[in-house]
């Protein structure tokens, strides 16, 4: 009895795992009869630790092939991340690192692959791939469509004798907080998996006085996240609310709306070691339908050089065809206005390009938006970027510490499509004034 007992409560490790898991991550490990499981909750509770753990748990089998997923490849290539932290355990056993597939190779032939999904077409790099374990490090930061797809990825042959695994760490906050809170969290949706909560108590091997000083340096909403693990801890900046904006598959036909735009936020930049989490440049798709509601039917998002954001911004002009007109948000001063006149002379000659200038501060214009979308005008096409856009406008405060780019172009198209003198959005030349500054 007692031998049963001891194997039933230790879980199978292998001489790759170079320390011994806390008691947390032991009931971590020994999930295997269950398909999907989340660890972490509170920061400092071992996270990284558990994944890799839990990854190389099987690596002694032939054939088995495992895949740790971080949003971007910026994250994966951090220092101390999971993939840095990989090569402090294997680097001195005899597994073989290969930097260009980022893929450790085991004497048994089995394999651990890192890999990221920044963008929805990254999902297809695995389409033919097969995989016993998947593993989301910092889940929060993917949206569910992403989650949902690489379960087609996760299968074995009948005769391997490994278990199917999904398994995800990551902390309360971020842009899939409320998808992964409904998933693993809330009571209703847990029958078939498991969230294993662990906090920085749980984890012997960090100074728990220091981290924690510094987590009370936070605020109050991502000090409880981070320190206590809470996942019902409002995040809302008390602007918009989620639940103001229907999301419906059923759009009107494009005859029955009296004016189109896609309005642009050029604020983005490449990630970046010194900026790993930029701006987004942003263009939103919306139409004023003649019951005087506002669609929004289109959100594409980026984080690329200038280059790449202009032939986005080429390609969706094109697919959305000339009768949506183009507004892109002037910045201040003559680069902002030669900036505009490049999109109109030389990116997008011959459609409706207008620079618009941004007046007042973001909170002043979304509060208009903000007014028409609790009345309940402002519908969504159902799309894979629903929850981020909805995630981020229920965070908006107009305080700058978040992503805001998707809220002001909402604030962009809202006023575009309800303001009928288009004129306000030209720059007129020199010539059109007399010399007091009155126009002709």
């Amino acid at each position: 009895m007692t031998a049963t007992l001891a194997q039933l409560t230790t879980p199978k490790l292998t001489k790759y795992i170079p320390h011994y898991p806390t008691n947390r991550q032991i009931v971590f490990l020994l999930c295997n009869h269950i398909n999907e499981v989340l660890y972490g909750g509170a920061a400092g509770g071992g996270k990284s630790d558990a994944m890799l753990m839990a990854a190389l748990q099987y690596v002694d089998v032939q054939g088995y092939r495992a895949l740790i997923l971080r949003r971007t490849f910026a994250d994966l290539a951090l220092p101390g991340a999971i993939m840095d932290r990989s090569k402090e355990w294997l680097f001195n056993t005899d597994a073989h690192w290969s930097g260009q597939d980022k893929t450790w190779t085991f004497p048994s032939g089995a394999t651990l692959t890192f890999g990221y999904l920044e963008n929805e077409k990254d999902k297809f790099r695995y389409q033919s791939a097969e995989f016993q374990f998947i593993g989301f490090d910092e889940l929060t930061q993917f949206d569910k469509h992403q989650y949902l797809y690489l379960f087609s990825r996760l299968r074995r042959l009948k005769t391997a004798n490994v278990p199917l695994r999904m398994r995800s760490a990551t902390n309360p906050g971020g842009a899939g907080h409320l998808w992964v809170k409904r998933r693993f969290i809330d009571p209703e949706n847990t029958r078939e998996r498991v969230f294993v909560p662990a906090k920085l108590s749980d984890n012997p091997h960090l100074d728990s006085d220091e981290y924690e000083a510094s987590l009370m340096k936070l605020d109050m909403v991502t000090r409880q996240r981070l320190k206590d693990g809470d996942w019902d801890v409002s995040e809302s900046g008390g602007i918009f609310k989620r639940d103001w904006f229907k999301v419906t598959d059923n759009i009107p036909p494009e005859h029955e709306f009296t004016q189109w735009v896609r309005f642009w936020d050029l604020a983005g930049t490449e990630p970046s070691s010194s900026n790993p989490d930029p701006d987004y440049s942003v263009g939103l798709k919306a139409g004023l339908h003649n019951s005087g509601r506002m669609y929004i039917t289109d959100i594409v998002r980026m984080r690329a050089n200038s280059g790449a954001v202009e032939s986005k911004i080429k390609s969706t002009a094109e697919l959305d065809g000339k009768h949506v007109s183009i507004r892109i948000e002037q910045e201040p001063g003559s680069s902002g206005k030669a900036v505009i006149e490049h999109y109109q002379l030389k990116v997008l000659q011959g459609y409706a390009v207008y620079g618009v200038k941004a007046t007042g501060s973001k909170l002043d214009r979304a509060r208009p938006v903000s007014a028409f979308a609790e009345s309940g005008h402002i519908i969504l096409k159902s799309a894979m970027w629903n929850e981020d856009f909805l995630t981020e406008v229920n965070m908006f405060t107009g305080n700058n510490k978040a992503h805001d780019d998707q809220v002001d172009t909402l604030s962009g198209a809202y006023d575009s499509v309800n303001n009928s003198n288009q004129m306000q959005y030209i720059e007129m030349p020199d010539w059109f004034y007399d010399d007091t500054g009155h126009s002709w």
